[in-house]
């Protein structure tokens, strides 16, 4: 499908997104240098939502006795929205198929920016005690659903815009970078958070909405995507049990899972196993996460970036590695192995994750990129609904039943990865084949 101009093309708007991602000399289609600039745009944009996710895990648990609310009503509030945030995902995705990418992840971007706002004005509302405890949660759970609803769909947007412009061979290291900008929001959260809470309780998440609100101005002002929609009529509905994408839904359903337990339960394991305190074990839990986050973006930053690895390598290597780290945590006697666990965690779904993106992404033609984003995004979030229900759960009946359960699962991904002839078939398939079939974005 080659590019069309826009009826804008004249505009202020355009020159300016023209200025910035230059179109080949004597076409309609953004140039190498171009498309470069708008994948680091991207990546830049797209690092405020693990900046937030951070914040959010690390504000809300430790202000809840001050706001009247218990820590189930904590985890309901994340398990909720991550709920809404599973459902909507693959709606956007869709979405972004029919009415191009920029539009869904400029919305996505904005609603972001408001659900933040929002839910800190909420939290300094109930820490000022202006409404009793109940409307306060009430009212967390609504504004934290805004993300769910409207902020799911930057993600599978932000995917698919990278496969339309990417060949087989760049597919896996422009989606690991993708992946890489919500770890180094991660990774740099809770210094932004340590740094902004001398100004208050919420300082930091109002400091994130604003980047937020600034992400979506700069995606509307300069990202450039001069070809139409893939569609513009309704194609038959991308379903999770399509035969080309079910295997990957069953997969990333299991990875976000596993790799969601130990966020949920390693500030219990560290507290029960060292016998620390409240203070110390919350400092000790930073640190492993922060190491594990760390892993992660040296595995896409650096193996995936620099060795270009391959995706069924990426698979393949990925799940074992995550396959010892739970392991480890079933065996690890004191903080030094944990972190070590952590680490192997982060380095192997930091692997995983960009492999089983673009597997899946090579599953289906160009006009269902966003319907795959955005449903195996879904598939990998859902872990955040499952672990605090399953992990937390095994945890209370012994305190090596979840990692026991990681390593089962990871062992099954493992063999997936190794002998799935569907897995072996899509990354086989000839570079010249996935290229005939891309656009000329």
């Amino acid at each position: 499908m080659l590019d069309t101009p826009k009826k804008t093309s004249g505009s202020w708007l355009a020159q300016a997104r023209a200025a910035f991602a230059p179109a080949e000399e004597g076409a309609a289609v953004t140039s190498n240098e171009g498309r470069k600039r708008a994948f680091f745009l991207l990546f830049c944009c797209l690092i405020a939502n693990g900046v937030g996710q951070t914040l959010m895990f690390a504000i809300l648990p430790p202000l809840a006795k001050d706001l009247g609310i218990s820590e189930f009503q904590v985890g309901s509030i994340f398990a909720v929205s991550a709920t809404v945030w599973v459902l909507s995902s693959p709606f956007w995705g869709r979405r972004s198929d029919l009415w191009g990418r920029r539009p869904i992840i400029l919305i996505g971007l904005a609603a972001f920016g408001v659900s933040t706002f929002a839910f800190a004005s909420v939290l300094g509302i109930g820490l000022a005690r202006w409404t009793v405890p109940a409307v306060t949660f009430v009212l967390l759970i609504l504004t934290r659903c805004i993300y769910g609803l409207f902020g799911s769909g930057t993600y599978p947007a932000a995917q698919a815009y990278i496969a339309d412009r990417t060949t087989y061979a760049e597919r896996t290291e422009a989606i690991a970078g993708l992946n890489a900008a919500f770890g180094l929001g991660q990774a740099v959260g809770p210094g932004i958070g340590a740094a902004l809470i001398v100004l208050g309780a919420t300082a930091p998440l109002y400091f994130v909405a604003l980047l937020g609100f600034a992400s979506a101005c700069v995606i509307w002002l300069l990202l450039p995507e001069r070809s139409a929609p893939h569609q513009r009529r309704e194609l038959p509905k991308l379903r999770w049990n399509d035969s080309r994408v079910l295997p990957f839904i069953v997969f990333g359903i299991a990875m976000g899972t596993v790799g969601a337990i130990p966020i949920q339960t390693i500030g219990f394991l560290i507290g029960d196993l060292l016998k620390t305190s409240v203070g110390d074990t919350t400092q000790m839990t930073g640190v492993g996460l922060m190491a594990s986050s760390i892993a992660s973006l040296f595995a896409q930053f650096v193996l995936v970036q620099r060795f270009k690895l391959t995706t069924r390598f990426l698979m393949r290597a990925g799940t074992i590695v995550a396959l010892c780290s739970n392991l480890l945590f079933l065996v690890a006697p004191n903080y030094g192995l944990i972190v070590f666990a952590l680490v192997l965690s982060g380095l192997g779904f930091g692997m995983v994750r960009p492999g089983y993106a673009a597997a899946a992404s090579l599953s289906v033609p160009p006009e269902e990129q966003g319907a795959v984003a955005g449903l195996t995004g879904a598939a990998g979030a859902s872990g955040f609904i499952f672990a605090p229900l399953i992990g937390n759960a095994l945890y209370g009946i012994d305190p090596h039943a979840p990692y026991m359960l990681g390593a089962v699962l990871m062992a099954a991904l493992a063999a997936y990865a190794l002998m799935s002839r569907r897995f072996h078939n899509i990354v086989t398939m000839p570079t010249e084949e996935v290229e005939s079939a891309l656009p000329p974005n």
